[in-house]
């Protein structure tokens, strides 16, 4: 079925049979004319053609032509309306949108680790110590690369270039950048190694760089674990520490530090600059030297 035929059929189906009111109706038949027009303009008119990445890419048109994230989740959900009413009409088998994640409102940033909070939490893990070791490879890890705990996981062996000192980072989107590597995390993980070999127990290797204590690849769940175990350990509030904010304290150190927001949004692997630019409201001191250094009566 074609995309025109299955809009009309699915408002007429609200206005008739669900009774959903006029103006609410109305928004829907604009978010989905919108997104037909989207769909047509990539070459995409069939139902059966729409995948996750044509839904995922129209939700982040929308983001970029500077939508509110609400406006963004009603456009998701009449999506989602329209493929799943395709369903149950069968005229299609697959729901695009279901692997779609929905646009979560904004949230205030997490406060940053200081710098000495941060060093006392990368060297809270009991060293000489097989998960000792992996677990400071792992806390090194995210504060030098600055990646997300879904990027982290999915780190493998391969990805890693220590001569260089760097590491393929895939984010979303399957997305992938090179981050760096400081010599302290190169150093961690090159401890690590020799320790991870015995961690995978002579089963076929994984691939995976960070496994868990059975040799499995180490999940979300266990890093969250790991960080505020070491929190603890560091004497820091666990409950303000996890791998977001580890991402977020290595950001805000890097801008107050000096660099320059393109810089940091690469690392970050950040789409739009506009949300690697937050970090310039938590670090007064960047805009007050760049204040300095660029007005011409800073003085």
């Amino acid at each position: 079925m074609d995309l025109v035929t299955a809009i009309d059929e699915y408002l007429a189906s609200l206005g008739s049979e669900r009774g959903m009111a006029r103006n609410t109706l109305a928004a829907y038949r604009r978010d989905l004319h919108q997104y037909r027009s989207y769909l047509r303009d990539a070459g995409t008119t069939g139902l059966d053609d729409v995948t996750s990445d044509h839904i995922e890419a129209f939700l982040a048109s929308l983001t970029t032509a500077g939508a509110a994230a609400t406006t963004v989740r009603r456009k998701l959900a009449a999506l989602r309306g329209l493929h799943r009413f395709a369903i149950a009409e069968a005229v299609t088998e697959r729901d695009p949108t279901a692997a779609v994640e929905t646009p979560q409102p904004p949230r205030g940033l997490p406060k940053a680790l200081s710098i000495a909070d941060v060093e006392a939490l990368l060297d809270a893990p009991v060293p000489n110590t097989t998960l000792g070791i992996r677990d400071r490879a792992l806390l090194e890890f995210l504060y030098a690369s600055a990646a997300r705990v879904s990027e982290a996981v999915r780190i493998e062996l391969s990805d890693l270039d220590l001569d260089a000192r760097n590491a393929l980072v895939t984010g979303k989107g399957n997305k992938q950048r090179v981050v760096p590597l400081g010599r302290p995390a190169v150093e961690a993980i090159r401890t690590y190694l020799p320790v991870r070999l015995e961690m995978k127990r002579g089963i076929a290797d994984p691939g995976w760089l960070f496994l868990n204590a059975r040799g499995g690849r180490l999940t979300r769940q266990g890093v969250f674990g790991i960080v505020r175990k070491h929190a603890r350990i560091a004497g820091i509030d666990e409950s303000a520490v996890s791998p977001h904010v580890l991402r977020h304290s290595a950001a805000t150190h890097m801008v107050e530090g000096g660099a320059d927001l393109r810089t940091v949004q690469e690392i970050l692997g950040h789409a739009n600059i506009s949300t690697t630019q937050v970090y310039t409201r938590v670090s007064p001191r960047y805009l007050y030297e760049v204040f300095v250094t660029a007005h011409p009566r800073s003085g």
